[in-house]
């Protein structure tokens, strides 16, 4: 059986939550980022081969609200070498 990996680590977060936080995070969220609820679960389901993505913002938004570095909400970041180096 093939594990699915999530693109996103929102569900990490929302897990390590108790139930009352995660009821209320649940209603609060999509009201934060300014989307539906509908949304916001689509949000949650995005997996890592997915090409689907959340916009800039709401990620900048959610990295905030979980209290995660800056580019840490992904679950896997892509490298790549500098375009300096490239050009050498």
């Amino acid at each position: 059986m093939n594990e699915q990996i999530s693109k996103y680590r929102i569900n990490e977060y929302l897990y390590n939550l108790n139930v009352w936080q995660y009821r209320k995070a649940i209603q609060l969220l999509p009201k934060l980022l300014g989307v539906s609820l509908n949304t916001f679960h689509n949000y949650r389901k995005i997996l890592v081969d997915d090409v689907q993505d959340i916009p800039y913002e709401k990620v900048v938004i959610m990295e905030q609200l979980f209290d995660f570095e800056p580019g840490t909400l992904a679950s896997q970041n892509p490298e790549a070498r500098s375009l300096k180096e490239l050009l050498h």
